[in-house]
C-alpha cells in the first residue's frame, strides 16, 4: 500500500529509515517553557507548555490536557494561540494520552513530528502540518524562520520568545534522543509518501511456524525476541530515497496523480502494456524513483538466487527450504523473520528448518568494536597473521548466542593447533609407505577397525587410541546434532592434541622406529593412518582449508574431504584397553613428574622399578618400549617385580594406582651430594621466611592495625611456607639416606 505516513526520516541521508535502524539514547538537553494565549481571555490567560522542540510548534493543531486535570478542565473546547504565528488558533482538547505529571500537564499536539502525536491526530481528526524540510530545515509553514535549520531555528526562536514575553523558562533535561543507527544523525518524525507491507497477516503465518515446530530458534530464549517482535509488529515503511537497490516495481501515469493512478509490474513492459490496455496507447508512464529496503530484497534471498519466481527451477526444487540458517542474534527481526515471512508467503514453506544464532564479536576487553574506540579488528588483518582456520576455530569455540571476547591470545593458541595439526599430518606422511611401494601402501589399508574383534587383536596402545576416537564420533556427532559447535570443537581439540598427538604418535614410534618387526609398523601405520583422517573429517566444518589439504595429500584419495562420508557412528570400544592404557598413562605421569621435581635433565635416561600384580605388569611390561620412550628410562635398566626393590629405601616411590607402584633410585637421577647441599640451604631460607611471616602474626600491631585481607593473606603464605619445609625436609631425609649407597 502507498500514501502519507509517519516515518523516521534521515536528513543526512535523505531517506526514511527502519524503526529498528533507530537507535534512541539518553541524552542531555534542554526542556522549554512557553506561553500559549488563550483565545478570548486577558493577557494573562494562558497555557505553559514544556517541550524539548519548540521549532516544531508550527506544526501544532491542537493543545491536549489530561480530561481528569482539574488545573486546566475551564479550558478544555476553547482556543488556543500559537506563539509566533500571526495568531493561529488552535483547539484545547482532552484526552487521556497527556501524561499530568510530565511538565505543566499541558501537551502541545505537532502532528507532523510525533510519533505519538500523529496517531492521536489520525484518531481525533486533527489536521496534519509539516514545518520541515526532508534535508531537517524549516519550510514555509515556519514562516520567517523558513530555511533555518532545525537545531539554529530552536535558538532563534526562543530567542524571539524571550524578546515577546512567552518565554517562561528553560532547564536542563534528558531524553531519549532517535538516532541514525547508521549515520549517528538524529532522525526526524516526519510525514512523508511512503509505500508500507501491511504485516499483521505475514507476522501470524510466521508465529505459527514457530508454535507448530516448522522452525526451531537455537539457543531456545530467543523465542521471546522472535515472538515479541511478531506480535507488536507495525506496517513495514519498504521504500527508501537512496541511489542504490532494487527500484520499487511502481509506474505512474504522466499528468495523473500518482496515489491514485498506479501500475504494479514485473519490469516496465509489463507495466507499459497494462498502461496501454487501462488508458491506451498513448500514455507515458515512470517508475518511482524510490528503491525497496535493503531488508525488504535480503528477505527474499532464500528463494531469488534459485530461479524464483520460476517455481520449477532445479535450484529452487534441490535447495529450498534447507535446513539450518546461520547468523548473529542481533539480526533476528532485521532479516531471519522477514526471510520466514517472505518464504511462507511466497513458497508456502519456511526457508529453514533451524536458525542458529551466534554472538556478536567484541575486542578482548569485551567492547563492541566501533572507529571511535580505535578497536575494530580487520579480519582480513587477522587472517594474515594467524589464518582462516585459526580464526574459524577461534570464533566457532564461542557459546551459541553469546558475544566473544576476541583476544590475541585465543588466535595464538589456534593458530598453534593448526601447526600442531599440520606437523602432525606430515609425520604421518613420512612413515607411510611411499608410493611406488604400492603393496605396503595395500596392506596398511586391510586393517579393519570395525568389529569388536579387531579391536581385541590390537596392542594397547592402538585399542586405546581407535576406542577413545570412536567415542570421540559419536560424542562430536551428537554435539553437531543438537548444535553445540563449540562442545564439538573443544572435544576434538582436546582428542587430538591431548590423545593423538602426545600420546599415540609419540607412542607409535616404538613401532616404527624400535621394533623392527614390519608387521607391528605396518599396523601401527594403519591406525595413525585411520585416526588422523576421521580427525580430518570430524574437524573439517571448523578448519575447511588445512584440512582439506592434508586430506587431499593422504594416499587413495578419490575424492575430496568436503564430499567424503561422514564418520561412522556406534563403532565398538574396547573399555578395558582404555582402562588400562589410562594406568599406563598414570605411570608416565607420575615419572616425569618426579623428574621436574628433582630437576633431572631431560637427556638423561634413569632406572625405574615397576612394582604390581601380576594382571597389571602383564601388559605394562608388554609396553616396556612406550613406557621407557615416553618417561625418557634406560631400556636396560627398567624391571618389573611383584615386590619392592632391595633400593627401595633410597629411591623415590611413587604409588600410581590400581595396583601399580614405581621406585625410582636416587642416586641413578641426581648427584646425591650435591642436590643434598643445595636442598639445605634452600631449607635454610624457607624457614627464614617462615620465621618472618610466623614473627608479623605474632605482632598484637599488625593483627590489629593490618586490614583483615591482609592479614589473611599472610596468615595463607605461612600455611603454604610450612607444607614447602615439610616437603623439602622429608625430601631431605631421603637424599641423606641416600649418601652411604652413593659412595
Amino acid at each position: 500500500m502507498g500514501g502519507s505516513y509517519m516515518v523516521n526520516w534521515s536528513p543526512n541521508l535523505q531517506t526514511a529509515v527502519s524503526d529498528l535502524e533507530v537507535e534512541h539514547s539518553e541524552e542531555p538537553g534542554t526542556l522549554f517553557y512557553l506561553k500559549y494565549r488563550v483565545a478570548g481571555g486577558s493577557r494573562n490567560d494562558f497555557l505553559t507548555i514544556a517541550t524539548t522542540r519548540p521549532e516544531t510548534l508550527f506544526g501544532d493543531t491542537a493543545v491536549a490536557v489530561h480530561p481528569e486535570d482539574e488545573r486546566y478542565s475551564k479550558y478544555i473546547g476553547r482556543q488556543a494561540i500559537v506563539p509566533l504565528t500571526f495568531g493561529r488558533h488552535v483547539p484545547i482538547i482532552a484526552d487521556k494520552y497527556v501524561d499530568k505529571e510530565f511538565g505543566t500537564g499541558v501537551l502541545k499536539i505537532s502532528p507532523g513530528h510525533d510519533h505519538n502525536d500523529y496517531h492521536l491526530a489520525r484518531k481525533l481528526g486533527l489536521p496534519i502540518l509539516n514545518v520541515m524540510n526532508k534535508d531537517g530545515t524549516l519550510n514555509e509553514v515556519a514562516g520567517l524562520y523558513s530555511g533555518l535549520d532545525r537545531f539554529e531555528a530552536r535558538k532563534k526562536i526562543w530567542s524571539n520568545l524571550e524578546e515577546t514575553g512567552l518565554a517562561v523558562k528553560k532547564e536542563p533535561h534528558a531524553s531519549r534522543v532517535p538516532r541514525s543507527q547508521r549515520g549517528g544523525e538524529v532522525i526526524e518524525p516526519l510525514v512523508s509518501k511512503q509505500w508500507f507491507v501491511t504485516m499483521e497477516p505475514l507476522a501470524e503465518k510466521a508465529l505459527h511456524a514457530l508454535e507448530k515446530g516448522e522452525l526451531t530458534i537455537l539457543p531456545e530464549r530467543f523465542d521471546k525476541i522472535y515472538k515479541h517482535w511478531l506480535t507488536n509488529i507495525k506496517d513495514w515503511c519498504i521504500s527508501r530515497q537512496l541511489w542504490w537497490g532494487h527500484r520499487i516495481p511502481v509506474w505512474y501515469i504522466v499528468g495523473k496523480d500518482c496515489e491514485e493512478e498506479y501500475i504494479v509490474a514485473r519490469n516496465a513492459e509489463e507495466a507499459m502494456a497494462k498502461a496501454n490496455e487501462r488508458y491506451g496507447k498513448s500514455v507515458e508512464i515512470y517508475q518511482d524513483p524510490d528503491v525497496l529496503d535493503t531488508w525488504f530484497s535480503s528477505s527474499l534471498w532464500p528463494f531469488s538466487t534459485l530461479g524464483w519466481p520460476d517455481l520449477s527451477s532445479e535450484d529452487l526444487k534441490k535447495f529450498y527450504p534447507t535446513t539450518v540458517l546461520e547468523t548473529g542474534h542481533d539480526i533476528l527481526f532485521f532479516w531471519v523473520a522477514r526471510m520466514v515471512m517472505m518464504g511462507i508467503e511466497f513458497i508456502g514453506t519456511v526457508p529453514f528448518s533451524y536458525v542458529y544464532l551466534h554472538g556478536l564479536i567484541r575486542d578482548a576487553q569485551g567492547r563492541k568494536m566501533s572507529k571511535t574506540l580505535g578497536n575494530v579488528i580487520d579480519p582480513i588483518d587477522i587472517i594474515n597473521e594467524y589464518g582462516t582456520d585459526a580464526l574459524r576455530f577461534t570464533l566457532s569455540l564461542g557459546s551459541a548466542g553469546q558475544d566473544l571476547n576476541l583476544s590475541t591470545d585465543r588466535l595464538t593458541s589456534n593458530k598453534a593447533f593448526t601447526n600442531k595439526l599440520w606437523n602432525a599430518g606430515k609425520f604421518i606422511l613420512q612413515n607411510l609407505p611411499c608410493e611406488r611401494d604400492g603393496s605396503k601402501l595395500v596392506d596398511i589399508l586391510t586393517y579393519k577397525f570395525d568389529t569388536q574383534e579387531s579391536l581385541m587383536n590390537l596392542p594397547l596402545p592402538e585399542s586405546w587410541v581407535v576406542s577413545e576416537l570412536h567415542s570421540l564420533i559419536d560424542s562430536v556427532t551428537s554435539s553437531y546434532e543438537k548444535f553445540f559447535f563449540g562442545d564439538a570443537g573443544r572435544e576434538i581439540y582436546d582428542f587430538f592434541w591431548g590423545a593423538f598427538a602426545d600420546w599415540y604418535i609419540e607412542s607409535s614410534k616404538t613401532r616404527l622406529y624400535h621394533s623392527g618387526s614390519h608387521s607391528d609398523a605396518s599396523m601401527a601405520q594403519s591406525v595413525l593412518l585411520y585416526v588422523f583422517e576421521n580427525i580430518l573429517k570430524l574437524l573439517h566444518p571448523f578448519m575447511p582449508f588445512v584440512t582439506e589439504e592434508l586430506w587431499q595429500a593422504l594416499p587413495f584419495r578419490k575424492q575430496a574431504l568436503i564430499v567424503s562420508q561422514w564418520p561412522q557412528c556406534s563403532l565398538p570400544k574396547n573399555n578395558k584397553s582404555v582402562k588400562r592404557f589410562e594406568n599406563l598413562q598414570s605411570l608416565i605421569r607420575a615419572i616425569r613428574n618426579a623428574r621436574a621435581e628433582y630437576s633431572v635433565e631431560p637427556a638423561k635416561r634413569i632406572s625405574a622399578f615397576v612394582v604390581g600384580n601380576a594382571e597389571v605388569l602383564g601388559y605394562v611390561s608388554s609396553e616396556k618400549q612406550v613406557v621407557a620412550l615416553l618417561s625418557r628410562l634406560d631400556i636396560q635398566n627398567v624391571h618389573f617385580m611383584e615386590s619392592p626393590p632391595d633400593c627401595a629405601k633410597h629411591s623415590v616411590h611413587l604409588v600410581v594406582g590400581d595396583g601399580l607402584e614405581t621406585y625410582l633410585p636416587l642416586a641413578d637421577m641426581v648427584d646425591v651430594s650435591v642436590e643434598t647441599q643445595r636442598l639445605i640451604k634452600r631449607l635454610s631460607k624457607m624457614q627464614a621466611e617462615y620465621d618472618d611471616l610466623l614473627a608479623r602474626l605474632s605482632s598484637p600491631s599488625f593483627i590489629h592495625k593490618a586490614p583483615e585481607e591482609i592479614v589473611r593473606g599472610v596468615r595463607e603464605k605461612v600455611s603454604e611456607a610450612m607444607e614447602k619445609i615439610t616437603l623439602t625436609k622429608s625430601r631431605l631425609a631421603l637424599l641423606e639416606s641416600s649418601i652411604p649407597q652413593s659412595r
